[in-house]
């Protein structure tokens, strides 16, 4: 049995911000699940705010870096992005909604 939490999942991603909005991937909404099997391997469920996001490898890569470093027990990590549902500035923190002028 496996003692990851979904939240210690979310927390390490919060330290990956998106350097075109300058927000982690939790807090715009980017991140879909986090998925942890009896093994302790995780899979990250995840968006982009757009399909041609020209930092798509970068962030999935961050993402995975992030998860490996800072959740300790982990073993594998795979990180999945998906277009349905597709990302919308609804989906973010009110923060950003703020920032972003969609408040």
């Amino acid at each position: 049995m496996c003692d990851i939490t979904k939240e210690q999942v979310y927390d390490a991603i919060r330290n990956v911000v998106d350097p075109e909005v300058g927000f982690n991937l939790v807090e715009m909404g980017l991140i879909y699940d986090a998925i942890i099997d009896d093994d302790c391997n995780v899979k990250v469920v995840m968006t982009l705010s757009t399909r041609g996001c020209p930092l798509h490898q970068m962030l999935t890569q961050w993402v995975k870096d992030a998860v490996e470093m800072r959740v300790p027990g982990v073993k594998n990590v795979e990180v999945e992005v998906v277009w349905e549902p597709e990302w919308n500035i609804s989906m973010a923190d009110d923060n950003v909604k703020k920032a972003l002028g969609a408040l």
